[in-house]
């Protein structure tokens, strides 16, 4: 009894054996190819990689790509630390301010009078009152606690303070 005669018995045709072999064959055959396309790639990979290089030196790149990125995590919090001090002393800082022009003594045909309020983040600061005459320029500075003064305001030093106060913080936004 041959391989022929037990298939036949079985009612499977040789020719339909022979078929899937071969089907078997063309896909191992594709399997193959994509496996050697990887494989080339990974070499690519690796021969750039290690171009020129030992174990020892691929080792001591690797020791100084850790001594960097540790001098930039330290630089890193170095930042950090004087951007809190900066964001700290902006605050300090002048941020707000309000102006008012008017004519102090209804004499002159200009506005050159005015009232300046400069505030920092915490309402804090000076009113500058300057008023101008056909005799000259008085300047007064008031100090501003709190968004209060504890010395009494004309009209236009009050509306300065006010503007001042309700004007937008611009540097808050960006701190």
């Amino acid at each position: 009894m041959t391989v022929t005669d037990i298939f036949n018995n079985w009612g499977i045709s040789i020719e339909y054996i022979v078929i899937g072999q071969l089907a078997l064959i063309f896909l191992l055959f594709i399997m193959v190819l994509v496996s050697l396309g990887k494989i080339s790639k990974l070499t690519k990979r690796y021969d750039s990689l290690m171009h020129g290089k030992s174990a020892k030196d691929l080792e001591s790149i690797i020791v100084s790509a850790f001594s960097d990125m540790d001098k930039i995590r330290k630089n890193d919090n170095h930042r950090a630390r004087e951007y809190k001090k900066t964001k700290q002393n902006m605050s300090r800082c002048i941020r707000k301010m309000g102006l008012i022009k008017y004519d102090a003594f209804n004499q002159m045909s200009g506005t050159l009078s005015f009232s300046l309020a400069l505030l920092n983040a915490k309402n804090d600061g000076i009113i500058l009152n300057c008023m101008h005459s056909r005799e000259g320029c008085f300047t007064y500075a008031k100090e501003i606690i709190g968004g209060e003064s504890y010395v009494v305001l004309s009209d236009e030093e009050k509306a300065a303070l006010q503007q001042a106060i309700a004007s937008e913080d611009v540097l808050e936004d960006e701190l």
